[in-house]
């Protein structure tokens, strides 16, 4: 299984980005793919999740409103639009993807990972 994780980038304050995660090396159908990020000096996070084959979708309520998870089955991809950037939302993003059992929140469910990608958001 291999995710790729790109889109990251440098952007002020208000402004927006769209990442992607790109998933091969199996079928992901029963799987949920999720974001998460790192900020230096601090733990991983859950930032948003959703499920391969239903349309379920999971937020942590620090971006609630701000961003939006979507996917393309066809294209095996993951997007994570983000919009009104704020200074703490500066971190490394990483997609990851879990079966399902775990709680899609807590980086343990999660079996697979990308390798990054970092957004700084200017004040």
């Amino acid at each position: 299984v291999q995710l790729q994780a790109s889109g990251g980038g440098l952007v002020q304050t208000g402004g927006s980005l769209r990442l992607s995660c790109a998933a091969s090396g199996r079928s992901f159908s029963g799987y949920v793919m999720g974001w998460f990020r790192q900020a230096p000096g601090k733990e991983r996070e859950f930032v948003a999740a959703i499920r391969w084959s239903v349309d379920r979708t999971y937020y942590a309520d620090s971006v609630k409103g701000r961003f939006t998870i979507s996917r393309d089955n066809g294209k095996n991809t993951v997007y994570l639009q983000m919009s009104d950037l704020k200074p703490e939302d500066t971190a490394v993003y990483y997609c990851a993807a879990a079966t399902y059992g775990g709680s899609v929140y807590v980086v343990k469910s999660y079996a697979y990972w990308g390798q990054g990608t970092l957004v700084t958001v200017s004040s």
